[in-house]
Formats: C-alpha cells, sequence, structure tokens
C-alpha cells in the first residue's frame, strides 16, 4: 500500500502532466465506445427494420452487377420481368401468394399550384390490402379507379381522401392515405403514390412486364423451400431473376456493419496510442527525475520489483482514472450521438421506435475501450518502469 502512495503522491506533485495524460486516455476511450455504440445502434435498427418483413421474398429481374452491394448504382438497368415468368413464379411458389409489381414515376399536380415528380406504384387492386394498410379512406376497387398516396407524401402536400391529383395529364380521386410503413424490403410507399396496375398499365402504355415480384410465404420455415422452387423453375438455363429475402439484405448490412466497425475501432485505437505514446514519455521523464530517489530507495532495502510496481501503479492510475472518465462520457455521448443518428437514419419516423440503443453489445464496447485503455496505459508505463527497476543503488545515488 505503500507504494501505491508513493505513485499517487508523484501524480499528485505534476497534476498537469498527469492530468494530460489523462486526457488522452478519455479521449481514446471516448473515441473507440461511443463510435462502437453508434454503429450498433445503426446496426440495430437495420437488422429491426429488416426482420419486421421476414416472410417475404423479392425477385428483381437479374442485371449483369446482380451480385453486388445492395444500393449498387450499376444495377440501375432497364430490366423486367415479363408475365410469362411471373406465371412461372406463382407455379413455382404455390400455394403462397405471389405479388407483382409496376414501378415508374410521373410529375403530379397536386392542387394549389404545387407539383412534383413522385414515384408511382401499379399493383393489382386484389394484392394492395395484403402488401399496405390504411391511415385512412379505403382501397380503390376494380370498378371504382383511384389512388392511394403514401402518408409523407399527403403530409406535405395537405392531401386527404376525396382529394383530387394529376397524374401526368390524367386527373385521379385519391381514395385513401396509406399507413406509414418506413424502410421496407419490398416497395416504400410512404413518398409515393399507388394505383391499380389496369389504370397503371393504360398510363405509362406499359407491356406486360414488372419491376419486381413480392412473395409472401406463409411459413417462414417455407422461404427456403420456395427460393430454391422458384430458381430451379427460372434459373435453369440462365440466370434471370435475382431472389433474396430479408436475411440475405440483413447478411449484407452486417457484412458492411462489420467493416465499419474494425474501422471505427481502428481510430479510437489510434487515439489510445497517442495517448500511451504521452504516457510513455510522461513516465520516461518521471524516471529521469526521480533517478536519485530511484537510489536512496534501493539503498534502504527497496528491491528491484516493488521499484517496479511503484511506477506501474503510477501508470495504472492515469490509465484506470482516465479510462473510468472516458467510460462514463463515451455511455453518455454514444446515446446522444446514436439517438441523434437514429433520428436522422429514420427521419424522425415512428418505425424507430420500440428500439433501444443499449444492448450488451453495446455496453461490451464501454467496456472494451476501458480496458484497452487501461491495458495500453499499463503496456506504457512498463519500459520506463523497467528501467527505473534496474537503477544500480550506488549510481542512482550520483546521479545529478
Amino acid at each position: 500500500m505503500i507504494f501505491f502512495n508513493f505513485a499517487v503522491r508523484n501524480l499528485r506533485r505534476h497534476w498537469i502532466r498527469s492530468a494530460l495524460s489523462i486526457i488522452g486516455i478519455v479521449i481514446g476511450v471516448i473515441a473507440i465506445a461511443s463510435l462502437g455504440i453508434m454503429g450498433n445502434s445503426i446496426n440495430l435498427l437495420v437488422a429491426n427494420l429488416i426482420t419486421d418483413v421476414g416472410d417475404t421474398i423479392v425477385i428483381t429481374p437479374h442485371t449483369p452487377f446482380g451480385d453486388t452491394f445492395a444500393g449498387d448504382p450499376r444495377t440501375a438497368v432497364d430490366a423486367a420481368i415479363p408475365a410469362r415468368q411471373v406465371d412461372e413464379i406463382r407455379r413455382a411458389a404455390s400455394p403462397h401468394r405471389v405479388i407483382p409489381v409496376l414501378q415508374g414515376a410521373d410529375e403530379v399536380d397536386f392542387g394549389g399550384g404545387e407539383s412534383g415528380y413522385a414515384q408511382v406504384i401499379g399493383l393489382d387492386v386484389e394484392d394492395i390490402p395484403v402488401l399496405l394498410e390504411l391511415e385512412g379512406g379505403q382501397y380503390p376497387r376494380a370498378n371504382q379507379p383511384g389512388a392511394l398516396v403514401g402518408t409523407y407524401l399527403a403530409d406535405e402536400y395537405d392531401i386527404a381522401s376525396g382529394a383530387r391529383i394529376t397524374i401526368g395529364d390524367e386527373e385521379m380521386r385519391v381514395t385513401g392515405v396509406l399507413a406509414e410503413r418506413g424502410f421496407a424490403f419490398d416497395i416504400n410507399p410512404d413518398y409515393a403514390i399507388v394505383v391499380p396496375a389496369d389504370w397503371y398499365r393504360d398510363h405509362f402504355g406499359a407491356e406486360d412486364e414488372y419491376s419486381m415480384v413480392v412473395v409472401r410465404v406463409g411459413d417462414i420455415a417455407e422461404i427456403d423451400a420456395v427460393k430454391d422452387a422458384v430458381d430451379n423453375q427460372l434459373n435453369r438455363r440462365e440466370e434471370t431473376v435475382d431472389i433474396v429475402d430479408s436475411r440475405d439484405l440483413l447478411a449484407q448490412y452486417e457484412e458492411i456493419y462489420q467493416q465499419i466497425t474494425v474501422f471505427l475501432l481502428g481510430i479510437g485505437g489510434i487515439s489510445l496510442i497517442v495517448a500511451a505514446v504521452n504516457i510513455l514519455n510522461v513516465m520516461y521523464i518521471s524516471v529521469t527525475e526521480r533517478i536519485r530517489e530511484i537510489g536512496i530507495m534501493r539503498s534502504i532495502g527497496v528491491r528491484r520489483q516493488e521499484v517496479l510496481r511503484l511506477f506501474l501503479y503510477e501508470a495504472a492510475i492515469l490509465g484506470i482514472v482516465g479510462s473510468v472518465i472516458g467510460g462514463a462520457f463515451s455511455a453518455v455521448g454514444g446515446y446522444v450521438i446514436s439517438v441523434a443518428a437514429v433520428e436522422v437514419f429514420t427521419a424522425g419516423t415512428t418505425f424507430g421506435e420500440n428500439f433501444t440503443v443499449f444492448d450488451a453489445t453495446a455496453v461490451g464496447f464501454v467496456v472494451f475501450g476501458m480496458l484497452f485503455g487501461i491495458g495500453t496505459s499499463i503496456a506504457a508505463g512498463f519500459y520506463p518502469a523497467w528501467k527505473a527497476a534496474q537503477q544500480l543503488p550506488i549510481e542512482a545515488m550520483r546521479h545529478d
């Protein structure tokens, strides 16, 4: 205990130097833990949103770059799934629900002099209630065509059921407003207009070709069997469609997340290494300044391992204090940053609710950052401590 007290006394004597070393450790721990928490929070959010549609398979036309990452701009080529292949998908996926999707864009006049381009989604009338829920109004009928407006689009242009909008040069009645769907694996109608497929074909002059096909599998355990059946039916001779479910997309995001996490931890690690170099410098100076003191201690019987322990105590105290402070700041800072990032990611909408920022992994980042900070500090202080322990008493006492 006496050597621990000596260590505390020396750090207090040189409190400015000690404070700077502690600040370096604090910054490093915050860099590791808070960035790790933020990355983990976004990963949890994406996983939560994607698994909400875990019973869905999405089939898209195969492109030369179809096996690249999600969102690769090279995949934006003119490709479609013909009606013939949709029939084959129905046979392969039977008895599960197969929903062909038409997607395009057009200029929309929302009334009151406000207009702009919006995505237009075409679905068979009987398929619309399967995919989408209403916030208000009613679904269009086969004999009474109408448009459904996404909730964000409706809020932005103050559109309600019964309103009139003009898509291209055709006026259409709004039969209902869609409930918020958020980040979806298949279609994202919150900023879109949904119309019956027959009206879509007449308006755009579209052939019987679809942007994608959505398969709703009644039993999640049958997803792989359905995917294999569709693959065998359509991709026997050559690859014509890409077949994915939410698990595939989640795997892509997790791979990207892991790479980002390694990068963020690397940044935090560099910060801690810089702090460790500072501690090494502080401890080395401390040893140099106290060579005569070390010689006196050795001459009255203090052993080498006790001198080593004295200086390691100093390094450990710097690391522990800095890591505890850094851990507390990173927990608070990581939470604030994560909440802000999630709010940006979800545009402040409700589909980010019921989501927790802190889980076992997030706490693990805080603990890891603190342990790494303490370990780095002790490792940085080991050489100066060893050098101090190797001082011969007589030579040390002669040192000026």
